[in-house]
């Protein structure tokens, strides 16, 4: 009941209390103050009759006695105390329509044009998620410690460029869409794991495509949100594919299509040609959500159009050049062309330097070379490989390449 009730709840008590106080650490402390005291508490004096307004009044009482504490202008304790939280928080006249979703107002907040995408990214996953900042951490392989005074600093600058929680006037939305489509991404890739102590976070991913959703109704005529969405809802249709009954990995190739999920593909194919309708060229994700709607609606592995997604992967290169477009497309050059001319791509993709995940390189180059019948070699890359990996899935698929080498 905590759970549900924390994540029905905790999203709205957060942003008025911002909204209020104007202090970002102040809301996210009392509201986990408040958690921690029902998870103390109802489990022996049962559970509320009103759950939510048990954890809006708490974490209203708790900012109010940090207030008093620090002898803040009496105007503010008066106005939090003022709240009305027996049911939900009192709605200001300017959250009126599509821009009353809190999730909105924290998005757009955290995406301020002022602030580093780095800590646009890291202030959403710990305010507009509620991600602790271990989890923070480890997305961004930093240690606790540095995540904490980014997030801090992050904090600082909002309160001292006097950022206010709304979203922004029509005409200052363009400024900022790129950081929040940035973002909503980001925190789209975080819901799937990367190690074993990462489970599948499915509930992270579904968020990301609903705030996808409520940004593209805000903007109907702004593409490359539609786009984004699509591309992420042709990625979750694959969720229920991408490991077996044992819990191990499986490679889209190998995928069974009959658990994607139909209705996900078709929102996205909705999605993408509303992308399409617009007489822009068409942007990074509206390419690769091109790409991927190729992938979900071939009816098997081999009937995929290869030719098409080089061509996508070339326009890709144009507007979004970038090492990992490069490997993209230097692996979808093998499936069209064979895994020989896939090797060369690779070695060019190499050549030309810029940052890439070695021990991905690495796995790519055995598989390549496994697919062009040189078992010797795809052997000894692929134990390469499995070195250079951590523990987790890929590596795992790395040990079942192994085994079936022999």
């Amino acid at each position: 009941m905590v759970a549900a009730t924390v994540a029905a709840e905790r999203l709205g008590i957060v942003a008025g209390l911002i909204r209020t106080t104007h202090d970002w650490e102040l809301a996210e402390d009392s509201v986990q103050d408040a958690i921690e005291r029902a998870l103390q508490r109802w489990p022996g004096d049962g559970i509320p009759a009103n759950p939510g307004g048990w954890l809006r009044v708490t974490a209203q009482r708790r900012a109010t006695d940090v207030l008093r504490r620090r002898r803040t202008e009496q105007g503010v304790v008066e106005e939090v105390e003022a709240m009305t939280w027996t049911t939900a928080p009192r709605p200001d006249p300017e959250d009126e329509g599509p821009y009353g979703d809190d999730r909105l107002r924290l998005l757009f907040a955290c995406c301020h044009p002022a602030l580093p995408l780095g800590g646009q990214v890291a202030l959403t996953l710990r305010t507009v998620l509620g991600r602790s900042i271990r989890d923070i951490a480890r997305v961004f392989l930093v240690s606790e410690a540095t995540m904490s005074q980014r997030i801090l600093r992050t904090r600082t600058k909002i309160q001292h460029a006097g950022i206010s929680l709304r979203v922004p006037e029509p005409h200052r939305l363009a400024e900022r869409m790129a950081g929040v489509r940035a973002v909503i991404y980001l925190l789209f890739t975080d819901g799937y794991p990367t190690t074993d102590a990462d489970p599948l976070r499915d509930e992270v991913a579904r968020e990301a495509i609903d705030l996808a959703g409520l940004v593209s109704r805000l903007l109907p005529d702004d593409d490359e949100t539609h786009a984004l969405r699509a591309l992420m809802l042709f990625q979750q249709s694959r969720r229920a594919a991408r490991t077996d009954d044992a819990g191990e990995p499986v490679t889209m190739e190998e995928q069974d299509r009959s658990r994607w999920d139909r209705a996900l593909i078709d929102d996205g194919l909705d999605a993408l040609e509303r992308a399409r309708t617009t007489d822009r060229p068409a942007g990074p994700y509206r390419l690769q959500a091109e790409i991927a709607a190729l992938h979900a609606t071939a009816p098997a592995a081999d009937a995929t159009d290869w030719p098409a997604i080089v061509v996508l992967f070339d326009a890709l290169r144009v507007v979004q050049p970038s090492p990992v477009v490069a490997l993209n497309r230097a692996v979808a050059i093998a499936f069209r062309d064979g895994a020989t001319a896939g090797l060369e791509a690779l070695d060019t993709v190499v050549a030309a330097g810029g940052p890439l995940d070695a021990a991905l390189v690495t796995t790519i180059r055995a598989d390549l070379l496994r697919r062009a019948g040189r078992n010797d070699e795809a052997r000894a890359v692929f134990q390469d490989a499995y070195a250079a990996t951590p523990d987790g899935p890929e590596r795992r698929l790395i040990a079942r390449r192994l085994r079936e080498l022999g």
